[in-house]
């Protein structure tokens, strides 16, 4: 392997400059830069990121805390961050966040120190006052996806407003007899955002003065086999049956649609369904839902922190950024059949 000495004869430079030119550090000329640049590349020099951080400050590495790494959202936001921060030159450090107070503690007061990060991304992560206060004490840029963090910069969608959204939706084609399956209440995710959806669905039935709804919300779990299970169950009996569903995320959707299959209940004409996400398969589902794109929300994270490292302090302004969400209409979504003209042959879709 070719050492720094042979990168600075052929780049016509002192070993110290090439070091800084390499390294990112400032006061080396524009010239002399691309002089050392080219000579690394010809000879297949590897700058050592550990020189390189004694120099600059900076490890070129950003860590990302999250509470899971197999969940369809978490999984988008993290390829987005990872693809970003490739592109950016910097490397990724993957903090699980454990459900223990005393792990959660140790990774914010030895391991986030001890890898030495140059900036943070929490994603779906409430953090605390204090750990807040110790980002700040590292004098680390930070971003938090998923909901409002006082003390830095966070971004997220409005959770109340997309149920409200997607429930309007089926308000406006006549539904009534409307059920919001969603995330358990006592399964909280950070950020309240089983109640916050909930809260999101009732408030648009009560503008719409929709009255006397028992049984309009089923819990399950954020998934597919949570939206199956739970929509088995609530779709079993003819007279009790809603004519539509606002699922609190796509993954209970499809479950839903999949359950109304089995049961032979015809999705739309017999059962409108609306998700939230814009998941991948959705479209397949020919799901209508609530549009967020969480591989952006990690870009876009990270066109944050970076530009905030650039900059001389690297810090970031506390702020809190609305994801603009949107209805995405597919095929799920109809009048109700109560709605159609007599003449309507039943199982043929209209306008309502």
């Amino acid at each position: 392997m070719s050492s720094l000495a042979e990168v600075a004869r052929r780049a016509g430079v002192s070993k110290v400059t090439a070091s800084r030119a390499l390294s990112g550090a400032a006061n080396v000329s524009p010239a002399a830069r691309e002089r050392v640049a080219a000579a690394a590349s010809d000879l297949g020099y590897v700058v050592s990121s550990t020189a390189a951080s004694l120099v600059t400050g900076r490890t070129k590495n950003v860590g990302v805390i999250t509470p899971f790494i197999n969940r369809w959202f978490f999984a988008e936001v993290l390829e987005g961050i990872e693809g970003a921060l490739i592109q950016a030159g910097y490397d990724l450090t993957l903090f699980r966040l454990p459900a223990e107070p005393e792990q959660r503690s140790r990774l914010f007061h030895y391991f986030l120190v001890r890898k030495r990060v140059d900036a943070i991304v929490c994603v779906g992560v409430a953090l605390t006052p204090s750990e807040v206060e110790l980002i700040h004490t590292l004098r680390r840029p930070a971003v938090g996806i998923g909901g409002a963090i006082p003390g830095i910069t966070t971004m997220s969608i409005d959770d109340v407003q997309a149920t409200r959204l997607a429930t309007n939706h089926l308000l406006s084609l006549g539904h009534r007899r409307i059920v919001h399956i969603g995330g358990d209440l006592g399964e909280q995710m950070d950020f309240q955002v089983h109640a916050r959806r909930l809260a999101g669905f009732r408030s648009a039935m009560d503008a719409a003065g929709v009255d006397e709804r028992p049984g309009d919300f089923r819990p399950t779990e954020f998934s597919v086999p949570g939206g199956y299970e739970a929509a088995l169950q609530l779709l079993a009996d003819p007279a009790t049956r809603p004519t539509a569903i606002v699922a609190g995320c796509d993954e209970i959707a499809i479950g839903a649609i999949t359950a109304a299959r089995q049961l032979g209940i015809v999705v739309p004409n017999e059962l409108s369904i609306v998700g939230i996400d814009d998941h991948p398969y959705s479209a397949m589902f020919g799901l209508t839902t609530v549009r967020q794109r969480p591989g952006e929300q990690g870009e876009q994270a990270v066109d944050l922190i970076v530009r905030a490292m650039g900059a001389s302090e690297p810090s970031l302004e506390s702020l809190a950024i609305d994801i603009p969400i949107g209805l995405e209409v597919r095929s799920s979504t109809t009048a109700p059949v109560s709605l159609y003209p007599v003449s309507q042959p039943h199982g043929t879709m209209v306008s309502p």
